[in-house]
């Protein structure tokens, strides 16, 4: 057992879904997997096993921030032997392009996030995603007629920033949207040599105010996570 997770060895599935709200990882495993097993209620992250059209997959909740997801990635991947870490999230659009309830998927992520300033001494490190991942969620979106957009995404550690018009300039360099947690997955994967890929539902627009409510971001989204589930 892990210091945040309450799984035994064996538990957990070598492919994982990640979404930040435990909530949303309860609702995924309840809708989608058979012979579900809760194998997490630490901190009430929860996190279940179960299998997908036969093939064993769990889902894990992250919390929300880089110093979060960083946690649990790294214990599901050092203590766990898990493989493929494929984050399921919301995100907000900086581009009037990307529209609400588009899916997006992040080819690399730019962070306002000091992390890898530290780590790096101040160099620069880009986190993007596994190739493999990316080619099959492409793949698995064009056989079900799912649009998607993929790019650069924002990884900010600031939910609420003092000035809201500094989304401007992350969008004028082409970044799609911006969420809390891809930097430091793609970050956990790179470092142990594992596969990781975000996918992202916009839930608000930066340019045009609109939002979803609480309660759609926690229990719908169902083409991403669908996509998500075929990956392997």
């Amino acid at each position: 057992m892990s210091t945040h997770i309450a799984a035994r060895k064996g538990e957990i599935a070598e492919t994982i879904l990640l979404p930040g709200d435990p909530l949303r990882a309860k609702w995924i495993a309840e809708t989608y997997l058979d012979q579900v097993h809760c194998y997490n209620e630490i901190r009430n992250m929860f996190g279940f096993t179960g299998t997908y059209k036969g093939r064993r997959i769990s889902v894990q909740g992250t919390g929300m921030g880089v110093p979060s997801i960083s946690i649990y990635t790294h214990e599901l991947i050092t203590q766990y032997n898990v493989k493929n870490l494929i984050r399921v999230g919301s995100a907000g659009s900086y581009q009037r392009s990307v529209k609400l309830r588009d899916i997006v998927i992040a080819m690399a992520a730019s962070s306002t996030s000091s992390i890898n300033k530290a780590r790096f001494h101040g160099a620069d490190f880009a986190p993007t995603a596994d190739f493999d991942l990316f080619l099959q969620a492409v793949r698995v979106a064009e056989e079900r007629g799912i649009p998607i957009k993929a790019g650069n995404v924002l990884t900010s550690d600031e939910f609420y920033a003092d000035e809201f018009e500094s989304y401007q300039q992350w969008s004028k360099f082409g970044v799609l949207c911006v969420e809390m947690e891809t930097a430091g997955l793609y970050t956990q994967a790179a470092k142990h040599g594992v596969k990781a890929l975000s996918l992202l539902t916009i839930s608000d627009s930066l340019v045009t105010l609109e939002k979803t409510s609480a309660q759609e971001r926690e229990n719908t989204f169902k083409e991403m996570v669908e996509i998500a589930l075929e990956l392997q």
